[in-house]
């Protein structure tokens, strides 16, 4: 598990996601997280296939999958 309590009382928790392939891609994977309750900040990266997603609690994983699928991607797991 990847998810680190930050000193702001802030989890920071890194995802990897398959299937994203350029800019667009990383705009509506970090959209649909950015809506889920909590998300304070949201940073998708193509070339890596890594999502770092700053929240105020850790979350839910079937939230974050719900989200990513939403996004048309698939959500592996945290990196």
């Amino acid at each position: 598990m990847t998810a680190q309590t930050d000193t702001q009382g802030s989890v920071t928790t890194v995802y990897k996601v398959s299937g994203m392939s350029c800019g667009h891609c990383e705009g509506a994977v970090s959209g649909e997280i950015s809506e889920i309750p909590g998300v304070s900040s949201v940073q998708a990266v193509a070339a890596s296939g890594e999502v770092t997603v700053v929240s105020e609690a850790p979350l839910d994983e079937k939230a974050v999958r719900a989200a990513v699928d939403e996004a048309g991607f698939e959500l592996v797991g945290q990196a």
